[in-house]
């Protein structure tokens, strides 16, 4: 599912929706847990799990960023910065499964927002393949397509 983007008073949000046939205890392990977290988001891995903890930032360079977890629920809430801006996911129980929102919080949007939103789609399918149970790599012709989708969709937000 593409991506919505919106205008909000201060600045403009970007928010994914993907209902997935599985447990909310599942769905936060894949989110939380490193060994599965590194399947979908390989730059990142967990230093402290709650409010206040942190996450590590690889560059691949051989540096580090500090990520400040702003906000931390066990099965339900994960918040945290992203540079300037703020990512949040959110986890619901639903009848057939679970629900999972990423809502990316931006105050600016510039010529880099459509590669990050274009990552965090790519990023959500590879999510969805971790929990079924298979591995994917990050496809960059896959991104490419989604790059060139959110560019013309930023573009109509920002007028």
């Amino acid at each position: 599912m593409i991506a919505e983007i919106g205008k909000l008073t201060d600045g403009y949000i970007v928010k994914f929706e993907r209902e997935f046939p599985y447990t909310v205890e599942e769905v936060w392990s894949v989110l939380t847990e490193n060994s599965k977290l590194k399947k979908w988001m390989s730059n990142l891995q967990i230093e402290s799990l709650k409010t206040g903890g942190i996450i590590k930032f690889d560059m691949m360079d051989g540096s580090f960023i500090n990520i400040d977890i702003l906000e931390c629920q066990l099965n339900s809430v994960l918040e945290f910065t992203w540079d300037k801006d703020r990512v949040r996911f959110e986890i619901y129980k639903e009848e057939n499964g679970t629900l999972l929102l990423l809502k990316e919080y931006i105050h600016e949007l510039t010529d880099h927002t459509p590669r990050d939103v274009a990552g965090w789609h790519i990023c959500l399918n590879l999510f969805s393949c971790v929990l079924e149970g298979e591995e994917k790599e990050f496809s960059k012709n896959e991104w490419q397509q989604w790059f060139e989708i959110y560019k013309g969709k930023i573009h109509e937000v920002r007028g």
